[in-house]
């Protein structure tokens, strides 16, 4: 399956959706005289504008990688889900402005059995429409089609509101027509701001899903003479795009050309499971030296009365220069966590003094 046509045909079905829906929900509004109802309209026509900036970007960020652009340019769905976010903003500020004027000058509104089965129609589409952009946006990894989906839910929820605002007219007389177009521009500015905050975590970098962290690190920990996988970085340079790190911990005894052919079979099928591209160094642990053992227990001891301290990896005594390498990782809750690093040092320095201890401070990138 081509996911950029996927994408592509998933936004024209909403466009053609979206534009019925306008038609519809604008003949009743003009006709009723609802300010809710166009308000609802005008929310639809900005889906559709949604869709059409996401098939523009994700054509765009469907380009072929260049020399410029090395990374290629899948980032740009960043980009088209923030431009939807401000397309929302902007219909949500615009509806509390003319809700807001409704409720200081309120005019007769007048609905009919018809306007009422149009807007009720238009509450189920909407709820459809919502659940299979989002389902679509999982299936495809796509923010704009979630961000679409996400959005479509609130305009149901809404149509769902002005339905009962009509009802209450015709039942008793009562018009809530500029309140209850408030109550629907809060809801677009609060799903304006939350498509905003995802994309933009994003596009800072968020930290790696935990499934995807655990399940990479134990099929790495999968191959004969891998003892552990650590610091594992992933850089996304869009929803399809993942070139990260990682450290693997081997043998000290290993030759160049065994890591090397370990490494040349990891990558790839890494790439193939996952679809991340991984730059693989090198840690190496001890073997067969009773000193370095009766070091790292020792190590291991210490680090253990700072419930702080998440991991320990990377350990290497080398005994020719007396020098003991290794990383830890502190909880980010943690403020003064290079004190903690200092005080692991000196424990162990006073237990073995002729030793000395490079203990680096790593990052809690991922689970």
């Amino acid at each position: 399956m081509d996911r950029t046509n996927e994408i592509v045909k998933v936004s024209y079905r909403g466009i053609g959706v979206n534009i019925l829906l306008v038609a519809f929900k604008a003949f009743v509004g003009l006709t009723a005289g609802s300010i809710a109802v166009i308000l609802d309209a005008v929310n639809n026509l900005s889906d559709a504008l949604s869709s059409v900036i996401t098939i523009l970007g994700t054509k765009l960020a469907g380009k072929a990688a260049d020399k410029k652009h090395p990374y290629g340019y899948g980032r740009i769905e960043y980009i088209t889900s923030s431009i939807i976010a401000i397309i929302v903003l902007i219909a949500g500020i615009t509806s509390l402005k003319e809700s807001v004027l409704k409720i200081i000058t309120p005019t007769q509104t007048a609905y009919t059995a018809v306007s009422v089965t149009i807007i009720a129609a238009g509450v189920l589409t909407k709820l459809f429409l919502g659940r299979y952009f989002i389902k679509k946006g999982k299936e495809l990894n796509s923010g704009s089609l979630s961000a679409s989906g996400t959005d479509a839910l609130f305009d149901s929820i809404i149509s769902l509101a002005t339905l009962v605002s009509a009802l209450i007219i015709i039942i008793f007389n009562i018009n809530l027509e500029g309140y209850l177009g408030a109550v629907i521009s809060i809801f677009i500015l609060k799903a304006g701001f939350e498509i905003m905050k995802d994309t933009l975590d994003s596009i800072i970098g968020v930290r790696i899903d935990e499934d995807l962290s655990k399940n990479l690190k134990e099929k790495i920990k999968s191959y004969d003479g891998v003892h552990g996988a650590y610091d594992l970085v992933l850089n996304s340079y869009g929803p399809e795009e993942n070139i990260g790190s990682v450290h693997i911990e081997v043998d000290d005894n290993m030759t160049a050309k065994e890591i090397d052919t370990l490494t040349r079979q990891i990558v790839p099928e890494v790439y193939r499971d996952f679809g991340v591209l991984l730059t693989i160094g090198v840690y190496a642990t001890n073997t067969g030296d009773e000193e370095s053992a009766k070091i790292k227990e020792a190590m291991y001891e210490v680090v253990s009365r700072y419930p702080q301290i998440l991991q320990t990896h990377g350990f290497y005594t080398d005994v020719q220069t007396k020098t003991v390498s290794f990383d830890i990782i502190v909880d980010f809750k943690e403020e003064n966590r290079m004190d903690i690093v200092s005080s692991v040092k000196a424990e162990l320095k006073k237990i073995f003094p002729d030793f000395e201890f490079i203990i680096n401070l790593d990052r809690d990138f991922s689970d």
